[in-house]
């Protein structure tokens, strides 16, 4: 079996400003360790696959801080898209780009950037399984991540009939439901939308093909083409375009500590905490203060009998909201002026 890692390394992440920007995205940054999220990303992934059969797909304005960051990575393998098309799309170029190198019947193994996992052997061992039953059921595999709480923040996935061992059929995927729909989803046995992905690429453009009118034209006319190719399709997510139109998906469980760090406040539950359960980048001194997130470049931060904060520091520009509103940062940087919003 031919194996290969994909890695979506696109979009901003306006949730982490003012550290974040379109610039300088999340996936370049040091957020769950002192490595930038990307590299740790590649590094988790070398055993699985070498550089050599690994592509990463980002922003064309990106690309060259990318091919910086990881310079093991031949340079044609950083793929840049020309537009934000969507990851039907993206997806689709990558598996044109390994059916040319390897063959139809290449096993791709899709993953994001902006994870922070805490079970890294769990996690190589769930994504080699995902493999094999990619390839030996010619399945579209979609791993689940078994809840460790009732999340609204996620996409859930309902198993169905057992295919055999821990593989189960997908009954159908939930959008982001409330708290109350959360809760009952999880007591029911539904697991996390992971965004974590196994098939062959033959496979997965043959369906394509058949079920994403949103991509499928555009696949026929220019698939040697990149620029003209994410300038003919249709922006739709990989979800929607193609796994929820699909009756070859299956669902392996994954419990290996995984979180899609997608804000300030996610990072009290990846990084380490001090005695006072505060998660800490850069000098803090904490006095009475528990459950804070604090991010300082440079500058020290003094806490004092404070909780449930996040505080962020960056070239002169200090962010000060709570864990429960960090979640809401999109509508505040909407409402900057373009100097603070990159300052």
């Amino acid at each position: 079996m031919s194996l290969w890692c994909v890695v979506l390394a696109g979009g901003v992440g306006s949730r982490f400003w003012p550290l974040s920007m379109p610039t300088r995205p999340k996936q370049l940054l040091p957020l769950v360790t002192d490595a930038p999220m990307l590299a740790d990303t590649l590094a988790r992934l070398a055993p699985v696959a070498p550089a050599s059969r690994t592509l990463v797909l980002t922003n064309a304005t990106l690309a060259p801080a990318v091919r910086a960051l990881l310079p093991e990575l031949p340079a044609e393998h950083v793929i840049p898209e020309p537009r934000p098309a969507g990851t039907a799309a993206a997806l689709a170029w990558a598996a044109l780009e390994i059916e040319r190198q390897a063959g139809p019947d290449a096993v791709m193994l899709c993953v994001h950037a902006d994870w922070a996992i805490g079970d890294v052997e769990g996690f190589r061992a769930t994504l080699r399984h995902a493999g094999d039953i990619a390839a030996t059921r010619r399945a579209l595999v979609t791993v689940g991540i078994v809840p460790s709480r009732p999340d609204p923040g996620f996409g859930y996935i309902e198993p169905g009939d057992a295919v055999t061992g821990d593989v189960r059929a997908v009954a159908r995927f939930v959008e982001k439901p409330d708290v109350a729909r959360a809760e009952a989803m999880v007591a029911a046995g539904f697991l996390w939308n992971s965004g974590i992905f196994a098939w062959c690429v033959g496979d997965l453009l043959a369906e394509i093909r058949v079920l994403t009118p949103e991509v499928a034209p555009a696949l026929a006319a220019h698939a040697t083409d990149r620029d003209a190719f994410f300038a003919a399709v249709q922006s739709v997510a990989i979800d929607v375009g193609v796994l929820e139109r699909s009756a070859r998906v299956l669902v392996v469980p994954g419990d290996f500590g995984w979180d899609d760090v997608g804000t300030w406040a996610a990072l009290h539950r990846v990084r380490r905490h001090d005695a006072q359960d505060n998660a800490a980048f850069g000098r803090l001194h904490a006095l009475d203060a528990r459950d804070n997130v604090v991010h300082t470049e440079g500058a020290p931060v003094v806490l004092y009998g404070v909780s449930d904060l996040v505080v962020v520091v960056r070239d002169g520009v200090v962010l000060v909201t709570t864990r429960a509103r960090a979640a809401d940062l999109k509508t505040l940087v909407e409402s900057l002026p373009p100097d603070l919003r990159e300052p």
